[in-house]
C-alpha cells in the first residue's frame, strides 16, 4: 500500500495512493466525501491500457485528514502523489470536486497536466454559486449518520433516470463501505467554498478538455458543465441524456468509451507534432 506526503500551508498529510496498468499515464481525482474506492466503475477499462495512478483525497480512505484545506491544497496533494509515481506529467481524469482540483492544477501547474477530462464539474461563476459549508446540525446529518441511513437520499441525488436499479445498489454498497474522516471531509467542504477557478482563470487554460455531464445532475446542473465547456479554449462537451452526478454509474461503458477515445486522440495528436514523424 504506497503512501506519499504531501506539505502544503494547511498541514502536512500522508496520501494513500495506488496505480494499475502500463502506458501513459492518467490520474484520477475523485469528489467530495468519497474515496478512491469508487472509481471501480472506471479503473477496469483505462487500467487495460493506460498506467492509471489513483489516490485517496485527503480526508477519505486510508489518507490523513486536515481541519482546513483549500482546492490549492487538494492540488499540490495531486502533485505530491505524481511525485512518488515519478510522473512528470499526465492526462488527468477529475470529477464533480475532483474536477475542480483539475482545474486548480492545470492553472497552478499547466506544465504536469496532458490533457483533461472532466466530469460533473462547473467553474466559480454568478450563475452557478457554490454552497457554503453546512452549518453544525448539516454536518451532524451529512457526517455521523452512517450512509446506509441516508440510501433515500443518495438515491435521489446521485443518480438519474437512466441508471438502472441493479447498478444503483452495487453503488451504494459500495459507498457504504468506503472510510471517511468527518473533519476531513468538512475541510473538503471549507475548500469548495473557497473555491476560485473562474471563468477568466479557466479560460487561460489551453490542456484539451473533454467535458462529461448528464442532464439529470442534481448536484452540479448541466448548464455548469455547458459553461464549463465554452469558456475553455480547447474543450468538448458529451452530454448523458438522463444520466444524474454519478454518470459512470448512470451510462456504464459509453462513459469510458468516449474516455478512452479522447486518450487515445491526444496521443495520436502527440506523434503527429513529434519530430521526424
Amino acid at each position: 500500500m504506497p503512501y506519499t506526503i504531501s506539505d502544503t500551508p494547511t498541514g502536512r498529510v500522508r496520501l494513500h495512493w495506488e496505480e494499475q496498468g502500463s502506458g501513459e499515464p492518467v490520474v484520477l481525482v475523485m469528489g467530495h466525501l468519497f474515496s478512491s474506492d469508487m472509481w471501480y466503475p472506471v479503473l477496469p477499462a483505462l487500467a487495460e491500457h493506460y498506467r492509471v495512478i489513483y489516490f485517496d483525497n485527503r480526508g477519505t480512505g486510508a489518507s490523513d485528514a486536515t481541519d482546513t484545506a483549500t482546492v490549492a491544497d487538494l492540488a499540490a496533494d495531486v502533485r505530491a502523489v505524481m511525485d512518488a509515481a515519478g510522473v512528470d506529467s499526465a492526462h488527468l481524469y477529475g470529477v464533480s470536486m475532483g474536477g475542480g482540483i483539475v482545474l486548480q492544477l492545470a492553472h497552478d501547474s499547466p506544465s504536469r497536466v496532458r490533457s483533461m477530462v472532466l466530469g460533473c464539474t462547473a467553474m466559480r461563476s454568478p450563475e452557478h454559486p457554490l454552497p457554503p459549508p453546512p452549518g453544525f446540525l448539516a454536518r451532524q446529518l451529512k457526517y455521523r449518520i452512517p450512509p446506509r441511513l441516508l440510501k433515500p437520499l443518495l438515491r435521489k441525488r446521485l443518480y438519474g433516470p437512466l441508471a438502472s436499479p441493479e447498478a444503483i445498489e452495487r453503488d451504494l454498497d459500495v459507498l457504504c463501505r468506503m472510510r471517511f474522516s468527518a473533519r476531513g471531509v468538512y475541510a473538503q467542504d471549507l475548500a469548495i467554498a473557497a473555491y476560485d477557478m473562474t471563468p477568466d482563470k479557466v479560460a487561460d487554460l489551453t490542456a484539451p478538455a473533454l467535458v462529461l455531464h448528464g442532464t439529470a445532475d442534481e448536484a452540479v446542473p448541466y448548464a455548469a458543465g455547458v459553461r464549463l465547456t465554452e469558456t475553455l479554449p480547447n474543450a468538448r462537451l458529451i452530454t448523458y441524456e438522463g444520466a444524474g452526478h454519478n454518470y459512470p454509474v448512470d451510462v456504464g461503458e459509453r462513459a469510458n468509451a468516449d474516455v478512452l477515445k479522447f486518450l487515445a486522440d491526444q496521443t495520436q495528436q502527440m506523434k503527429d507534432i513529434e519530430p521526424g514523424r
